[in-house]
């Protein structure tokens, strides 16, 4: 009688099985790399893709892993898509942590300093002495309420920087300008078709310099698929810089990164980002200060007019507000 028997798997085909695993995994790893690099040059932030953008220099740090992967498997296919991906996304992003050539600027030296107070949560004790310690000359804040005003004023804000444009309101929309220097031609508007966030703003009288326009920033978040065209709207109605006009500062919670579209246009229209200048441009100022667990990013910014050079920027801690403050030393052109 004959009885067959099952036959044993052959050491080829053991190898063969593991090499198409190590090609699938292989390509789980670079596809998704090099289509977040696609979105990411072509600009297509939209609906979910916006709040998923925001993490695009930890992707070009993965993206990195993703073709020392396909290198290391000898898949030269995927090795050369992971290859594109990574010196796309990680050309994109490395220049942020490289200080830039600044402009011949000979002016006077301006402190400015941004804090988004999480509706007034903020230590009002701490950001006095911030405004203290580091000889803070202008001061932006968001989420600004009257409470946090009182408080700031009780611990001797107004003797520090007297001059100011201050709406504080209940909850999130207030803004202020904070100035050791004179104010003038003051305004606030209101973002999302007035409801919003509101942005203070006037022009301060620098000694030794051409007047110089602050505002204080704050776009509407993109928190939610549905609420991504109120934050493209805000951000394209941002005052542009006017490189042939007046000098313009725009400083504040902008609930958006280096790697969203809306904030590339705007800096397109003469601005600089001051920790991008500086090489500080990686540094999270947004994320798990408030014990959320979300990676850091960074959305708050100093945008400078490109005739305003750059010295050095900070960002530095705030208990009680989900934000860090932005410290940016700036020297002005001379009139």
């Amino acid at each position: 009688m004959i009885v067959d028997t099952p036959s044993t798997p052959t050491p080829a085909t053991g190898r063969h099985r593991a090499a198409r695993v190590g090609t699938a995994l292989c390509w789980l790893t670079v596809v998704p790399t090099a289509l977040w690099a696609a979105v990411r040059l072509v600009g297509l932030d939209r609906g979910p893709l916006v709040q998923a953008l925001a993490f695009t220099p930890y992707v070009a740090g993965f993206s990195v892993l993703a073709l020392a992967l396909a290198l290391a498997l000898r898949r030269w296919w995927a090795t050369a898509v992971a290859a594109l991906a990574a010196v796309a996304l990680v050309g994109v992003v490395a220049p942020r942590a490289l200080a830039a050539p600044q402009p011949a600027a000979a002016g006077p030296t301006v402190r400015l300093l941004t804090a988004n107070l999480l509706a007034g949560s903020g230590d009002a004790g701490t950001l006095v002495e911030l405004v203290r310690r580091h000889e803070v000359d202008v001061l932006t804040v968001q989420e600004f309420t009257p409470e946090a005003q009182a408080a700031l004023d009780q611990l001797g804000l107004d003797r520090l920087l007297p001059h100011r444009q201050l709406n504080a309101e209940i909850g999130t929309p207030g803004s202020g300008v904070y100035s050791r220097w004179p104010v003038t031609d003051l305004g606030l508007r209101r973002n999302l078709n007035g409801w919003g966030f509101t942005q203070a703003y006037g022009t301060i009288a620098v000694p030794g310099a051409p007047p110089v326009r602050v505002e204080s920033a704050h776009p509407s978040a993109p928190y939610a698929v549905d609420q991504v065209g109120a934050w493209r709207t805000d951000l394209t109605a941002q005052p542009p810089a006017t490189p042939d006009g007046g000098l313009q500062i725009l400083a504040g919670d902008f609930n958006a990164t280096l790697d969203h579209s809306p904030l590339r246009a705007l800096l397109r229209s003469g601005y600089v980002d001051a920790a991008d200048a500086a090489g500080k441009g990686l540094t999270g100022t947004w994320g798990p200060y408030d014990g959320d667990l979300i990676p850091p990013v960074t959305i708050d910014h100093v945008l400078v007019d490109r005739r305003i050079a750059v010295r050095s920027v900070r960002v530095l801690a705030l208990p009680g507000s989900d934000h860090r403050p932005v410290l940016a030393t700036l020297t002005l052109p001379t009139p």
